[in-house]
């Protein structure tokens, strides 16, 4: 095999060649690997993710070992660039390191990344180790503490006057459209970005979803006001010329017609948060505050989950969490029962007269 160390890679690469490509051995033959079975923001994320890991680590593949991964994910933690335990002081300030969520996820990458290797022959073991061995690793194999201990926290909502203020400080019914998508019917980012003229279902009131997260494609009913607003924008705003599919474009600008990108749709939304003065309204904030809505409005968590899109209904459970007047109703109703089977036989001792 080569002896070039995988973390060379081409920065510099002809704007010919596709941006998630990298130019060299084994990395390289790696993101080719993942090009047919994942998305391109994927591969892109698992391109930064090694550059990063081999960067700090100084190593070629074949020869780093589970000290190094365990290094790394200190070093990430603290915010160095090296496995080295002292650094200079003139240096950026890397006093603070990454998200725990984001170590996570490079673990990941770096696993797969060597898993790969050794299905390969490459190497004869996979050196990101499955988690840190306890007590009990006898009598339960492979169920150690893990590598990172990640918290799972509550995403944000907004207010339903939040969202008010926001969809007056949109300018178009474009941008009213691709809002009313999230908030009304939970679609992501990139599936609202995705959506083509064809995917419209108008007499059925439902979009088509293509291309979900993992490729999974659904049908999803949404609100006829996001339908209202395509059909105003399909009318006053969209390019005639416009030859793309896709039913969101460019509506200024040298690109006036082609698809709209996600740094367009993070600009739409910026600027209507700055005009509404909301400090938080991210595209996932509004999935999220569409999804916890109708679990609030009575919706089975199992149609929670198809709308949403979920592949395990454990990711769909964060919205229990969420709606907390539906968590509150049903606690008072179980509540009831818990006091008169508990108090049946004891005299109500919050009337009573205190001594």
């Amino acid at each position: 095999m080569s002896g070039v160390d995988p973390c060379l890679i081409d920065c510099r690469a002809p704007s010919r060649r596709p941006p998630e490509r990298l130019s060299l051995s084994l990395v390289e033959d790696y993101l080719e690997f993942l090009e047919g079975r994942c998305r391109t923001n994927t591969v892109l994320a698992a391109r930064s993710d090694l550059r990063i890991f081999f960067a700090v680590v100084g190593k070629p593949a074949v020869e780093v070992v589970a000290a190094d991964v365990l290094g790394f994910i200190t070093a990430q933690r603290t915010g160095r660039d090296s496995l080295d335990p002292v650094q200079p002081v003139d240096r950026v300030d890397a006093s603070i390191g990454v998200a725990v969520s984001t170590v996570a996820r490079r673990l990941s990458t770096i696993s797969g990344f060597f898993a790969y290797l050794q299905t390969r022959g490459d190497i004869t073991g996979n050196p990101v180790p499955r988690g840190l061995p306890t007590r009990r690793e006898r009598s339960r194999p492979g169920q150690g503490v893990p590598l990172t201990r990640r918290t799972r926290r509550l995403p944000r909502i907004l207010t339903p006057a939040e969202v008010d203020a926001l969809t007056a400080a949109l300018r178009t019914h474009r941008d009213r459209a691709m809002v009313a998508a999230m908030v009304l019917g939970g679609l992501r980012r990139c599936e609202v970005l995705g959506l083509r003229l064809e995917d419209l279902r108008v007499a059925e009131r439902r979009v088509f979803i293509a291309d979900g997260k993992g490729g999974h494609q659904r049908l999803v009913p949404v609100s006829a006001r996001f339908f209202a607003a395509v059909a105003a924008y399909l009318e006053t705003e969209r390019p005639v010329g416009a030859e793309t599919e896709r039913l969101f474009v460019v509506l200024k600008g040298p690109n006036r017609g082609g698809p709209l990108s996600a740094k367009g749709l993070e600009e739409v939304l910026t600027g209507a948060r700055r005009r509404a003065g909301l400090a938080h309204a991210t595209c996932h904030e509004l999935r999220h505050t569409c999804l916890t809505r109708l679990r609030e409005a009575g919706m089975a968590l199992e149609a929670v989950q198809a709308q949403a899109g979920h592949a395990s209904i454990e990711s769909t459970r964060i919205y229990l969490h969420l709606a907390d007047d539906w968590l509150a109703s049903q606690y008072r109703k179980a509540a009831e029962v818990l006091d008169s089977q508990l108090y049946a036989a004891q005299p109500n001792t919050t009337s009573g007269t205190v001594r």
